[in-house]
């Protein structure tokens, strides 16, 4: 039987006769219902229990197991046949511990009227073996890992074959010697500080990880991880040092590849610039991977012209692609060795010199450079010189490419470095060049899609504004900064009838091609409104219904196979100024009200309505009409002039009028000024400023006279328009004045209702306007050689620069302008 659970107490091995003697295994009897009817000091002795505490009890407690009916019953029907039964069984020790033995089962047999199964059982333990000093010996010597002993004075006193071969120094030329004496460039002075640290703590230091250079390998530097232990003798006391040493180049390589891809995401492509990208690649580069980096790209990416023939692998190629150089980096100050500078034309492939280069895609890796040799020497003597000046020994090339497309080469060199470049350098210095390439791609996409944006925005805004006598105007426009992209700011200026002027500034939602195609679409909404004559909050209306089918158009169906984003909305202000009154009328969509700053200084920002953004739809418009004296200045902005991460729109709001308030600049350097004191670093949305100077019209310049419902007065108001006319200096145009009061008085006499005004301003242009009360609509008519009228209207037409009507609270008014020569 097995003499217990300790092992202590095990036989220090198996053999043969012990394996067939059965003499000391546990014995147990157990009656049919599972009741422990015999216990044997060997079952004591193996689980813990005493006999008292088992006999007459269910044996089930003593399986380690959870108890399965169906197996049980399987055993006892065949040791009821008298087979018997044997296996590996886990049972509970007293202390609750597991203990696998394995079980044998006898046939049943009857003790008095019961049934009852013999059970004997023998603890498993695991088989021992011996080990011999010779196989000891070659474990040792032969281990993948590199070992050593050494003394107290750090003496080698014992190496094993992988430490020899790992330094490159036989073992006869390092027992007895120091580290330090015997490989000197292996950081020993480290390692012997560590193994001193060691003897005197007693405590082992793992895992400390370094680079150093191989005898065996002289061109590579590898990576070790080495770990060192105390030797102690019977005693306790520290008798040397035992190291252990394994290569772990590979690891450390992988290690350091990700590390610096991690740090070159993080560098490169930082800006959406193409020419800092390339700069950021060569930057980085230097001198963690290389000692003089250059990066030259393909004109058509530096100018952003879209897929030349180089740039795609489709067609066939020119005799030489067109580079520039981008960027380079050196670690000596100022980049000697280069042959061409930022900005330069360079022709430069690397030997053998083949165009094919930038379309494979595949680097080229020259280790070692000859620059004797005739593909330097002969082909390319400037560039040979530079590199027998400056040492420079080894080279890797990588095309860029990204998308399938070619963008430029990518050299980098060493020469400071007196290690050459080695085939896992490749695998670098394609992540490298890789990473930036796509990051040059996605800044050339950007920056053609920049360009062709601003380039649409500003032909869409007014190249000239004018406001006539009434108003003089200047405009300042601050595209937003490269990151923010192009957005939908936009700003106008429009002549109205009766000397009167429109200022309208909007803001469309969004940036990019899609916002500025939108702004042009609104602007010329609005020319086209204005030139309808209506009010600043019907206008507001008519463009909020536009918004409205606007954004119907993009969310329509088909917008999954669509590239620009969805439209959604936009703000605008409308004004309208009068000099005759000097009273403008305006209305806002969401936007920032108005600056007014009159001729003393005094600054306010007129209370208008705020009014829902355009796009929201079902909500109305209110305008405003305010009095402004003259030579005041009224200022139409959007809010990024006065909003920002650093202040609010009341503080933007305070500072745009202290700026305004100030006195003696011209309109124009004012407006830029602003713009420039409030917003004086790059900003991601574009602002544009709107300033007018209002002036009033010269009483002398308007004249109106009263409508008396008589026909015969339409002889007598004839005179009066050609006399006043006359006297303003433009008698070559009385005639035709005359003709377009007669038609008009006509048919205000004939069709509308009292009172009828008539009203003559000379202005840029002689305006004649005749007012009444009803709100019928004028109709130009085409009348047949037959009708005897209906020709008044298209003669006024023919006559004047162009006529229309306009509706007021108190009715109509029909204009015609002249031009004045």
């Amino acid at each position: 039987m097995a003499s217990g659970r300790n092992d202590s107490d095990a036989p220090p091995s198996v053999g043969p006769r012990d394996a067939l003697d059965a003499s000391n295994d546990a014995v147990a009897v157990v009656s049919g219902a599972g009741v422990v009817v015999g216990w044997t000091r060997g079952a004591e002795a193996l689980l813990g229990y005493a006999g008292p505490e088992v006999v007459g009890r269910s044996a089930a407690p003593l399986l380690a197991m959870p108890e399965d009916p169906a197996r049980v019953a399987g055993v006892a029907e065949r040791c009821r046949a008298g087979v018997g039964w044997n296996g590996l069984i886990p049972l509970r020790h007293r202390d609750g511990a597991r203990v696998e033995v394995d079980l044998r089962v006898s046939a049943s047999f009857p003790v008095g009227a019961d049934e009852c199964f013999l059970i004997s059982a023998r603890e498993q333990r695991p088989p021992q073996w011996t080990v011999g000093q010779s196989v000891l010996d070659g474990l040792l010597t032969r281990s993948p890992v590199g070992m050593a002993v050494m003394d107290l004075e750090l003496r080698y006193i014992w190496l094993n074959d992988t430490l020899e071969s790992l330094g490159g120094v036989p073992r006869d030329q390092r027992l007895g010697r120091r580290l330090s004496e015997v490989l000197p460039g292996m950081q020993a002075d480290t390692i012997e500080a560590l193994m001193r640290k060691v003897l005197a703590t007693g405590a082992p230091i793992t895992d400390h990880e370094y680079a150093g250079w191989s005898w065996s390998d002289p061109h590579r530097q590898h990576a070790y991880s080495a770990s060192f232990f105390p030797l102690v003798d019977a005693g306790d006391s520290v008798t040397g040092v035992c190291y252990m040493v394994l290569d772990v180049t590979e690891r450390w390589n992988a290690r350091r590849l990700l590390s610096l891809i991690n740090e070159a995401g993080a560098s490169i492509g930082r800006t959406l610039d193409v020419i800092r990208t390339a700069q950021e690649l060569a930057d980085f580069a230097v001198p963690r991977f290389a000692d003089f980096v250059v990066v030259d790209l393909l004109e058509p990416v530096l100018s952003a012209e879209g897929q030349g023939t180089w740039l795609s692998d489709a067609g066939p190629a020119p005799a030489r692609p067109v580079m520039r150089r981008a960027g380079m980096s050196s670690a000596r100050e100022g980049c000697p060795e280069a042959v061409a500078r930022i900005g330069d034309r360079v022709e430069f492939v690397p030997p053998p010199h083949s165009l094919s280069l930038l379309v494979s895609g595949e680097p080229v890796f020259v280790p070692v450079l000859d620059p004797d040799g005739h593909l330097w020497g002969g082909e390319q003597p400037a560039r040979a010189a530079r590199l027998r000046e400056f040492g420079m020994h080894s080279l890797i090339s990588v095309p860029m490419r990204a998308r399938n497309t070619t963008l430029g080469l990518t050299t980098f060199v060493r020469s400071v470095n007196p290690v050459s470049f080695h085939q896992d350098d490749l695998l670098l210095a394609r992540e490298l060049v890789a990473r930036a390439a796509l990051c040059v791609d996605n800044a050339r996409r950007y920056t053609r899609e920049h360009t062709a944006a601003l380039t649409l925005q500003r032909s869409l805004l007014p190249h000239a504004l004018t406001g006539g006598t009434a108003l003089e105007v200047a405009s300042y426009y601050l595209p937003a900064d490269a990151t923010g992209g192009v957005g939908g700011d936009w700003f106008d200026v429009i002549p109205l009838s009766g000397a009167r002027v429109g200022l309208v500034v909007g803001d469309v939602v969004g940036h990019g091609i899609s916002a500025a195609a939108t702004m042009g679409r609104l602007r010329t909404a609005v020319q086209t409104l204005a030139d309808m004559e209506m009010p600043p909050d019907e206008l507001l209306a008519h463009l909020d219904d536009l918004v409205l089918r606007l954004s119907a158009e993009e969310t329509g169906e088909g917008t999954e196979d669509r590239t620009v984003t969805t439209f959604l909305g936009a703000t605008c202000l409308y004004a309208v100024y009068d000099p005759v009154t000097r009273r403008c009328t305006m209305a806002r969509a969401g936007h920032p009200p108005p600056i007014v700053v009159s001729p003393d200084g005094h600054v306010r920002f007129p209370e208008l309505p705020a009014g829902p953004p355009l796009g929201l739809g079902g909500m109305a418009f209110e305008a405003t009409e305010i009095e402004i004296a003259e030579n005041s200045l009224l200022g139409l902005f959007t809010d990024g002039l006065i909003e920002g991460a650093d202040r609010d729109i009341d503080q933007g709001m305070a500072r745009l009028g202290q700026v305004l308030s100030r006195s003696g600049s011209d309109l124009g350097t004012l407006c830029e000024t602003a713009v420039r004191q409030l917003v004086p670093v790059p900003q991601p949305d574009d602002i544009a400023l709107l300033l007018v100077r209002t002036h009033t019209l010269d009483p002398d310049h308007v004249v109106s006279w009263e409508v008396p419902l008589d026909p015969a007065a339409v002889g007598e108001l004839r005179g009066l328009a050609t006399r006043q006319v006359t006297a303003w200096g433009l008698a070559d145009l009385a005639m035709t004045t005359e003709l377009i009061v007669s038609e008009l008085v006509t048919n205000a006499i004939r069709y509308a209702t009292p009172p009828i005004r008539l009203r003559l301003l000379r202005d840029a242009r002689l305006t004649c306007e005749v007012a009444d009360t009803s709100s019928t609509a004028p109709r130009l008519r085409h009348a047949r050689s037959t009708d005897e009228g209906g020709r008044g209207l298209f003669l006024v037409a023919q006559l004047a620069h162009r006529w229309g009507a306009r509706y007021t609270p108190e009715g109509k008014i029909i204009w015609a302008e002249q031009e004045i020569r």
